[in-house]
Parts: structure tokens; C-alpha cells; sequence
């Protein structure tokens, strides 16, 4: 019997809600973004991200129904993010799926945002075990380890800032409108790579540390100043994003010849650069490895991402009772044994 998941994401700026069949075909998915609205204030503002949730709620779960031949009747299962998040905006999303499976007596199912994004990747095609997970987006970057659907076992990960949050630092340095990274992205295309930076945390183990390098470009950008001197924001841009690239492939592609696994996925905002695309492509061919890569609508907050999830956490037995809360932060690998353990 088809397994039809109902998901919701409203862990930021986006809410969006979208149907998934048999955790690999997607029905329909609805998002709509408050980037136009945040944009003019350099970041994302919690309090005006919850309102316009509330507000903008009701017109999406309507959007996402019509002139579909499905009904809640036809849905299996309710799965929302719980975090992590900004907490106003989890706790719109929550209340929603939480209302849904009370009105309609469906299984809650809570789903892990990072697990969310790893998951984007089996609407590509269906994930292969054991693989390594590259999760690069505002607020992570993990390499992960998978031996099965939901077993997460963390390799590596940034001690300090997340790789987005570096890309929007020093797009806000060099005056770069809101969101940094694609910006960035863009501009490396026309400049070269002039401005000596250094490689972050270039050791044997897994880690990251992007601090350095946001602090680096930072005074460059103040001494240059000082001095008179105008910054090529081109070329800046370019020596950023190459020494970024270059730090997170060398330890992935390194993590993947230690754990001998054939297999790589990447997923978060981040996975959407267009350099980091290519760079493992070119590294994965060579290597013979299988690189999967989520369509850039997938890559950033959706969910699309959550139903499919949703869809191998159900299978897994995770669930919860309406007793579940928003939680800002919470640790991606305590995340299944947490809510199996609650049944």
C-alpha cells in the first residue's frame, strides 16, 4: 500500500508544505520564501519570520490541496521539523502538524531538519549503503556517516562557524546584498584568485573551522582600507570561495577513502554553490565514486525534504505524541533514539 507524508518546514523564513509518496516521488510541494522581506534587514529577523508563518499558514496547506485527487483521508502520516530552528518560527509549523494529526488521527511524525536536508537526496534517486553525508548549509557542516536509513554517525564538523554563516560575513563585508552566498558565488565567477588566504584548520582530522578565515578576510578588508587601497571584490571573492572549496573537499574526499565507501551525497543551502558542485563532481569522476547532489530547489529549506524523511522515520517506527516541542537546538545524532524510544 502507498505510504503518502504529509510535511512541514517552518524553521526560518520559509513555510512550506508538500506531499510525498513512498518516501521518493514528490506530489506536490508549496514554499513560500520571506526573502524579499528580510532582505533590506542584512539577515533573517525571528519575530517578523513566526508572524508572517501565522499568517501565511492557512493560504499554504490550501495551495497545497488544490486540485489535487488527495485528501487528508489519503495521508498516512503528519511530519513537521521540531528543530532546529529559529524557536517562533518551529512552534507556527509545530501547532499546525500537531492540530492536523488531532483533527484527522494521524501519526505525528518529528523529523530532524539536518536529517531533512540528507534526505533531499532520495528524490534524486534512492540512497545506497554505506555512504558519507556532507551537510553544508547556515548553521552546519558535518560529515556524516551512514551504514543505513536514519544511522547517522558524525565523522566531523565545524568547532565554530557554520560554512553559510562565513559566506554571509563576508558578503556583508564586502557589501553584497542578502543572502551572502549566492552572491559570493556569482561574483567568483569574474574575478582571480589573488588574495592570499589561509587554508582553515588544514589538519588530519575531519573538523572544520571557518572563524579563521571569516576573520582573515575581515582584516584584510580593514587594512586595505586603512591604507587607501580598493578591494577587488571579484577577486576576493574568487580567493574566498577557492580556499573554501579546496578545505571542504580535501577532508571529504579524504573521510570517503578512510570509511571505503563508493558513495557521497551533499545537501544544505551551501550544496546549491555552484563551484563545491563542480569541484566534487570533477573529484568523484576521477575517483570513481557515485556523487549525488540534490536540484537546487531541494537544497534549500523545504518540505519536500521533511515529508521524505518523514517517510523513513515512519518505517523506522519514530513518532511522537502531542506532547512534542520546538527545540532551537538539537543534536542530530541523539535525535532516533530519542523519539524510538518514546513509542
Amino acid at each position: 500500500m502507498d505510504v503518502y507524508i504529509l510535511g512541514i518546514e517552518s524553521s526560518c523564513d520559509e513555510m512550506s508544505a508538500s506531499i510525498i509518496k513512498n518516501g521518493n516521488t514528490e506530489i506536490k510541494t508549496i514554499v513560500l520564501s520571506q526573502m524579499d522581506i528580510h532582505k533590506k534587514y542584512g539577515g533573517v529577523v525571528p519575530e517578523i519570520a513566526s508572524r508572517c508563518h501565522i499568517e501565511s499558514a492557512t493560504m499554504v496547506l490550501d495551495e497545497l490541496f488544490d486540485g489535487l485527487n488527495i485528501t487528508m483521508d489519503d495521508i498516512t502520516a503528519i511530519a513537521v521539523t521540531y528543530g532546529p530552528g529559529l524557536i517562533g518560527s518551529l512552534l507556527v509549523g509545530l501547532q499546525i502538524a500537531k492540530t492536523l494529526a488531532f483533527v484527522y488521527n494521524k501519526p505525528l511524525i518529528p523529523v530532524h531538519h539536518i536529517a531533512g536536508h540528507i534526505y533531499a537526496n532520495n528524490l534524486v534517486e534512492d540512497m545506497k549503503f554505506p555512504l558519507i553525508s556532507l551537510v553544508v548549509s547556515g548553521g552546519h557542516t558535518d560529515i556524516i556517516y551512514m551504514k543505513d536509513h536514519f544511522e547517522f554517525e558524525k565523522i566531523g564538523g565545524t568547532l565554530d562557524d557554520a560554512v553559510g554563516e562565513c559566506y554571509d560575513k563576508v558578503a556583508r563585508v564586502l557589501d553584497l546584498p542578502y543572502p551572502g552566498g549566492p552572491q559570493i558565488d556569482r561574483l567568483s565567477k569574474e574575478g582571480n584568485d589573488t588574495y592570499k588566504l589561509p587554508l582553515p584548520l588544514d589538519d588530519e582530522t575531519f573538523n572544520f573551522s571557518f572563524s579563521g578565515l571569516k576573520s582573515a578576510v575581515i582584516n584584510l578588508v580593514h587594512n586595505e582600507e586603512q591604507r587607501g587601497n580598493q578591494i577587488n571584490k571579484a577577486d576576493l571573492a574568487t580567493s574566498f570561495q577557492n580556499t573554501v572549496v579546496k578545505i571542504i573537499t580535501k577532508k571529504t574526499m579524504k573521510a570517503i577513502e578512510k570509511y571505503n565507501v563508493n558513495k557521497l551525497i551533499m545537501s544544505g543551502g551551501v550544496a546549491a554553490n555552484k563551484a563545491l558542485r563542480e569541484k566534487f563532481e570533477t573529484l568523484c569522476n576521477e575517483n570513481n565514486i557515485n556523487f549525488s547532489v540534490p536540484p537546487i530547489k531541494y537544497c534549500t529549506d523545504n518540505a519536500a525534504m521533511i515529508a521524505t524523511a518523514g517517510y523513513f522515520a515512519y518505517i523506522k517506527g519514530l513518532r511522537s505524541d502531542m506532547s512534542l516541542n520546538a527545540i532551537a537546538v538539537d543534536s542530530l545524532y541523539n535525535y532516533v533514539n530519542k523519539y524510538k524510544s518514546s513509542n
